[in-house]
């Protein structure tokens, strides 16, 4: 594996410069007393090299708790959102502060943004390593800027163009909707639909069924480059384990499914679309494998990020942060 760039925050030039294929940008605390003071007094330095490389892994400030890393997270001056529409259960530490999405070990979670499929969505995503893994997990990232430059022109003009569209249906498979939204009252449920251009209903068997249309491409706020923004493939039916995808479509039927996405017309997406798009992520792939007590920073709307197979214990603190808007994002289902 490519090694990474590694720097300390105490040299006179910038402490980060552009990643080597294959490597993610590392700024190296030189081992603070205190991480959320480094963090604060590095402030400036950070936030630059998110914004040049889309994600920075802060390694060495020993972050040994939930709250070690929100007082970091608070330094670089985050505004912690609280998830809704969550695809995965998660631990709740505290408001804003969670574990990573329960996720089997074994299978990798492809490619994604958080949220991408809001119609509020995070700006900023901090990840905070308590335990690294025996073996694999590592949290890769994928530049969307590149990721849209490899697909297929005719591929991207059509979901620039139309969009695309994500089907839920919450039942006792995958995260209950009381989860998903943070609250047992269908009236809040309504309102937060309404707000947020899903439709929604309830179906005889008391499943809550949602579907949404969502830009593909965003320009992004900052820097207005065009992105790859979206969850096109990995919230797509055939990512589902082929045994598993065949036994919910038995029971309940093939317009249940947990979710599914299709082009904003509502028409399928077919297997070759699916695995055109991953093939990209795959090519835009960078990583760096945990050791306990890092930080690492991502611009959630720039670049997606994954979570490969691992063995051991793994644990990791999350903080969605930075609620933004997207002009075009929310598209009109009719």
């Amino acid at each position: 594996m490519t090694s990474v760039l590694e720097a300390t925050a105490e040299a006179e030039h910038d402490p980060v410069k552009a990643p080597p294929p294959g490597g993610v940008a590392v700024l190296r605390a030189p081992d603070p007393a205190d991480a959320a003071s480094w963090a604060a007094e590095q402030r400036t330095t950070v936030l630059r090299a998110l914004a040049e490389h889309g994600a920075v892994l802060l390694r060495g400030l020993a972050v040994t708790t939930p709250e070690a890393v929100e007082a970091v997270s608070r330094a670089l001056g985050v505004d912690p959102v609280q998830e809704r529409e969550r695809f995965a259960g998660r631990r709740s530490y505290r408001p804003g502060v969670q574990g990573s999405s329960e996720w089997p070990p074994d299978e990798p979670m492809c490619m994604h943004h958080e949220l991408s499929y809001a119609a509020e969505v995070p700006a900023l995503a901090v990840f905070g390593c308590l335990i690294a893994p025996r073996e694999g997990g590592a949290t890769a990232v994928a530049d969307a800027q590149e990721v849209l430059s490899a697909l297929p022109a005719g591929l991207v003009a059509r979901f620039a163009r139309e969009g695309w569209q994500l089907t839920r249906t919450y039942r006792e498979v995958g995260v209950a909707w009381t989860e998903a939204f943070g609250t047992d009252d269908p009236g809040q449920v309504a309102e937060y639909c309404a707000a947020s251009g899903i439709e929604h209903a309830w179906l005889d068997d008391g499943a809550l069924r949602t579907r949404q249309r969502r830009s593909a491409v965003s320009d992004h706020p900052v820097s207005g480059r065009p992105l790859w923004f979206n969850q096109i493939a990995f919230l797509n039916e055939l990512t589902l384990d082929p045994m598993i995808r065949e036994y919910l479509t038995d029971v309940y039927g093939a317009d249940s499914l947990p979710f599914t996405t299709a082009h904003g017309d509502g028409t399928p997406i077919s297997a070759e679309v699916i695995a055109t798009i991953n093939q990209a992520y795959g090519g835009a792939t960078r990583r760096e494998p945990w050791q306990a007590g890092d930080v690492l920073l991502v611009d959630n709307i720039r670049m997606a990020h994954s979570r490969e197979e691992y063995r051991g214990e793994r644990e990791i603190v999350v903080i969605l942060g930075n609620p933004t808007r997207l002009a075009g994002h929310v598209m009109d289902l009719n």
